[in-house]
């Protein structure tokens, strides 16, 4: 989610670096100094571009496809979507350097412009009319049908982009695509695996360790990843003793110490402080000593705050200065990986960085939010 940063800000700001900084900035290819560039907008349609390739090399040329013989890459927008700039900065590489043609549907559109080969699997889109360049124009309506390669969700994450409801037509067509033989980025399992609750879930006593089962160094690499865990604490059906204690602290003087999660993204979500502290208490019962969580809560998880450094810093916003002081930032890495339904990695990549910056006196983040401002790290 994330990544609609990436492509077209964050390479603006490279582009401007020099202008910013002027003699301060230094930087040679290779060199560890200065600020790293980043590939961000050449690195993420790449990757969509291998998997693009892979399902024509693996399910045939483009001669029998859909829309005169070409494969196209579908985004999965929000309806409405005003957060649009980056997204066409992906779809324009992609068909500028990659010649592939990519269509923009929301999932409310596409229960009636989309549709599945019940006996293939191949998933086809109707595009907007003049929206698909590289598209047949035909105006034979069967022609106007193209086949998809690649299925790219930049909307499904949230309720909102399921208006119609559980039963509703966003989530037939969700499950119309997830049935297909489309590559998805991400497909459902990998969606959900992004979720906090997995995250908390993975933090759990032995449950790395079944990633690694006969890898003579199982022991280290789970010392490492878990090096860098927060503190992850259930509040569902499976909360255990650590969990509970973990409740406890913060219900007793000890909130300054947690974040509360939903399962949402983006800023404006979660509870801190007080706020936590009040939300944790209004949904548990104290019976004897003992506390016992109630069901509302199941939909949180309970994690470590965390505390980086600060540093002085004046943040823009809207081209204006918005203030100068204490501030704190968060380093985000894209990484491509593309992977054959058998486990196999076509591709792996470093693709890229996001530096998100904030004042230290701000709780939540998000740029889309307006909690927190793009930066650019400098190495020194």
């Amino acid at each position: 989610l994330t990544e609609r940063f990436g492509p077209d800000l964050t390479d603006w700001i490279a582009a401007s670096r020099d202008r910013v900084m002027g003699a301060a900035y230094e930087s040679t290819p290779g060199d560890a100094v200065g600020v790293p560039d980043n590939p961000a907008l050449t690195c993420l349609p790449q990757a969509m571009t291998v998997a693009h390739q892979h399902y024509i090399d693996r399910f045939g040329d483009t001669g029998s496809a859909a829309g005169g013989g070409r494969r196209v890459i579908l985004f999965v927008v929000q309806e409405g979507e005003t957060n649009t700039v980056d997204q066409r900065m992906l779809e324009f590489e992609l068909w500028e350097r990659h010649r592939v043609p990519v269509v923009r549907m929301s999932l409310t559109r596409a229960d009636t412009n989309v549709r599945l080969d019940e006996e293939t699997g191949a998933l086809s889109v109707l595009p907007h009319d003049d929206e698909c360049e590289g598209c047949s124009t035909n105006n034979n309506n069967d022609d106007k049908w193209c086949e998809v390669s690649v299925v790219y969700f930049r909307a499904g994450y949230a309720p909102t982009d399921y208006p119609d409801g559980e039963d509703g037509i966003e989530w037939k067509a969700r499950k119309t695509i997830e049935r297909s033989k489309a590559t998805k980025c991400p497909n459902l399992g990998y969606h959900l695996a992004g979720t906090k609750k997995v995250q908390q879930a993975l933090a759990r006593p032995g449950i790395l360790e079944r990633f690694f089962t006969g890898d003579p160094k199982k022991d280290e690499l789970v010392r490492d990843l878990k090096g860098a865990f927060a503190g992850l604490y259930s509040l569902g059906e499976d909360a255990g003793k650590e969990d509970i204690d973990a409740v406890s602290e913060a219900i007793s003087g000890g909130e300054g110490a947690y974040v509360l999660k939903p399962q949402r993204e983006g800023g404006g979500y979660n509870y801190y402080g007080d706020r936590l502290a009040v939300k944790l208490k209004e949904n548990l019962e104290r019976t004897d000593g003992e506390i016992k969580l109630g069901k509302d809560l199941a939909e949180f998880i309970l994690m470590e705050r965390l505390f980086p450094p600060q540093q002085r810093s004046v943040l823009l916003r809207a081209g204006k200065v918005e203030g100068t002081g204490e501030s704190i930032s968060e380093l985000g890495c894209f990484g491509t990986i593309v992977a054959t339904h058998e486990g196999q990695a076509l591709h792996n990549q470093y693709s890229g960085y996001i530096l998100r910056t904030k004042f230290s006196d701000v709780d939540e983040g998000g740029v889309a939010s307006g909690f927190a401002t793009l930066s650019s790290p400098y190495l020194c």
